[in-house]
Formats: C-alpha cells, structure tokens, sequence
C-alpha cells in the first residue's frame, strides 16, 4: 500500500472510530504503523520521526492543557495525536513533490477572502495574525510548497477532526484577545512552524545545510 494512502485511511477512519467508538484500538493502530516505519527506512526519516515527536508532543500538551486553545473529546490528549503529526507531515512533503513551483503563493491566497470574512465578522480574528504567518512561510521559507500543501491538509484533517466531535477549539483565544472559527482558518500555520523545525532538526544532525535537507526531502 502507497504511504499516502496508509496516512490518508489511518487520519480519516481513526478519527471517525476514535470518536464514535473507542479511542484505544486508534491508538494501538497509529503507534504500531509508527514503529513499522520507524524500523524499516533510514536513519535521516528516524530523525524527522523522532523531531516530530519531539516537538509535537509538548505543543500538543501546552496548547491543550495549559494555552486551553482547544479541547479533546476525553479530557486529554489521545496517544494517537503526535504519531498522527507525522503522518500529516510525511503525506504533505508527498503532496509537495506534485505542487508546481510557482503554486503555493496563490494556494495560499485562496483563503484571504475566508480571512476577511471572518475578521469583519469576528468570528475569526486569528486568522489574519495566522495568514501573515503562512505568508511569510511561503514566501520567505526553504520549503514553500511543503508549508502550502500543509495548510490544506491541516484544515481538511481539522474539519473532520472537529466534525465528529475529536477536539473543539474555544472560540475566544485566551490570553490574546483574538477569536477563531472551529477550527480555525489558518490552522496550518502552526504545522508550517514544526515543518520547519523537524527540517532544522534534520539539517543538525545530519550535518547538511537546509537547502540540501530539503532537496533530498521533496526531491
């Protein structure tokens, strides 16, 4: 099976069982698919896996426990949830290999109408900080095309997520005075900034500039 595929069918039917069924059978599933891949590829993806981790784990844990910018079904973050941003990470560099180079800008700029909307609304004030952000990414980072690809699976991953009732975002920022649809628009931004650390990790330890992570990355 294509790992597109595998990352596709793992996020679509584990959120759906995990929120109408049981969220241990997700969790098994999603941790043993981890270290199947874990074991069987070379140690450059090892480091992206293990920087995943890394990172997502105590975001995940600040932005929910602490930040309280959203909320999961049973109170605390699913096991399920940093293996699960490596897939989206791995599907989106995937994705990336297929976006022509001079896309991802007006990929991006296809939700500034949704951005005015929601700040004139303000119903999602958040977006507007949030699609600076992704502009940014887009414009000035190493890898434009991997950030535009994750801004839209993000959001496709999130409206199904927050669809069958796996976490809820509050729709006042707290802290920040901003508010947010659920989910919010730009939710991708946040997964822009981790590409760019894992990419970081990557270029650290294997002793590469960032550009010839990358090249090897998205080919």
């Amino acid at each position: 099976m294509r790992r597109e595929v595998l990352y596709v069918l793992t996020i679509a039917v584990g959120l759906l069982i995990s929120a109408k069924y049981a969220q241990w059978p997700v969790d098994i599933w999603c941790i043993g698919v981890f270290s199947y891949l874990f074991w069987n590829t070379d140690r450059k993806e090892r480091i992206e896996m293990i920087a995943v981790l890394a990172f997502a784990t105590p975001m995940e844990l600040f932005f929910s426990e602490v930040w309280l910018i959203y909320e999961y079904q049973r109170g605390f973050m699913p096991l399920f949830v940093p293996v699960g941003h490596y897939f989206l990470f791995d599907l989106g560099r995937r994705v990336a290999q297929r976006i022509p180079e001079r896309a991802p800008m007006p990929l991006v700029l296809l939700l500034v109408p949704l951005v005015v909307y929601g700040a004139v609304k303000g119903t999602d004030t958040s977006a507007v900080l949030l699609i600076l952000l992704t502009l940014g990414f887009t414009q000035w980072g190493p890898e434009p095309r991997l950030y535009a690809s994750m801004v839209w699976l993000a959001l496709f991953m999130e409206l199904w997520g927050t669809f069958l009732g796996n976490w809820a975002w509050a729709a006042n920022v707290p802290w920040t005075g901003l508010t947010a649809w659920n989910p919010p628009l730009l939710v991708g931004a946040f997964y822009c900034f981790g590409d760019l650390l894992v990419n970081l990790s990557v270029a650290k330890f294997e002793g590469q500039p960032m550009v010839e992570v990358n090249h090897d990355v998205l080919g």
